[in-house]
């Protein structure tokens, strides 16, 4: 049996803004009665500021589900639209003083809502209309929806991301994609992380750089073929250098100032240019 906080209790067992609004400048409808939960979502919004006056809702869904929806409309009402997108599921949960994590889908459903409702009101698509993959049947969950649950709630495991958003709860057939989309999204994850973004560099910092590369990059590669370059200027991103020995004569010297231009763009900066004096 789930443990519930006494705030869940009490939005289940005295839900505050249950109901629908006659003429309703928006409506979000999610999920499905077929497949176990379903809230509809109703919004009257001030046309000169943007604010939600009223919020409330229908439901079929657990207890977490009824607590969820009560939760986000009281969350909601007094923010402008673009305020209440900020909204997470995560904050639908701590209102309530957290969901047991197998309930926590109910969170995400509302904030599903929320957006579909404001959707609606600005005359576009609906996010969860958007196309992906389907990859859990039994609850027509996408692999987008799976994707995006991962990165908003640090989701690390099949189990979780059925907690999260009911696919894999059924049949269980989808569950070694759910598995794999899980460690794919890690994988590309801590790859990125591994990519350290260059820093911005002052002009005696990139000077220094520049000559580095050159002396202890560049130098031994020429001079170890006869040639060897010397650096003559910095201005800006700009650089200039004058090709020595062996490489003042060759056909390629062209093709050596782009060599050089490469390797400084790859270790000191992308928007270095070189060019011969």
């Amino acid at each position: 049996m789930w443990e519930y906080t006494e705030k869940v209790k009490e939005y289940f067992l005295h839900p505050k803004n249950i109901g629908e609004i006659e003429n309703a400048d928006a409506v979000g409808e999610v999920g499905s009665i077929i497949c176990g939960d379903a809230l509809k979502l109703f919004l009257k919004i001030d046309k000169e500021t943007g604010k939600i006056i009223d919020a409330k809702f229908q439901t079929f869904g657990c207890a977490s589900a009824i607590a969820s929806s009560s939760a986000l409309t009281e969350l909601i009402k007094g923010k402008t639209t673009e305020e209440a997108l900020g909204v997470s599921n995560q904050d639908i949960a701590g209102y309530l003083g957290g969901l047991p994590r197998e309930k926590m889908h109910c969170s995400v459903m509302g904030r599903e809502a929320l957006e579909a409702a404001i959707a609606n009101y600005r005359g576009e698509k609906p996010p969860e209309v958007e196309e992906g993959k389907l990859v859990c049947e039994c609850f027509g969950v996408t692999d987008k929806k799976i994707r995006r649950a991962i990165i908003e709630n640090n989701l690390q495991t099949a189990e979780d991301v059925t907690n999260f958003t009911k696919a894999g709860g059924g049949c269980g057939k989808c569950i070694p994609e759910i598995e794999k989309i899980v460690q794919d999204m890690w994988a590309e994850k801590a790859i990125k992380k591994t990519v350290k973004p260059k820093e911005k560099l002052t002009n005696i910092q990139k000077i220094a750089m520049i000559q580095e590369v050159i002396e202890k990059e560049i130098k031994p590669l020429l001079q170890s073929h006869g040639g060897d370059v010397e650096l003559i200027d910095v201005d800006g991103n700009k650089v200039t250098v004058s090709l020595r020995a062996m490489c003042t004569e060759c056909l390629m010297a062209d093709v050596t100032i782009k060599d050089i231009e490469k390797k400084l763009r790859e270790l000191v900066s992308e928007e270095i240019t070189v060019e011969a004096e």
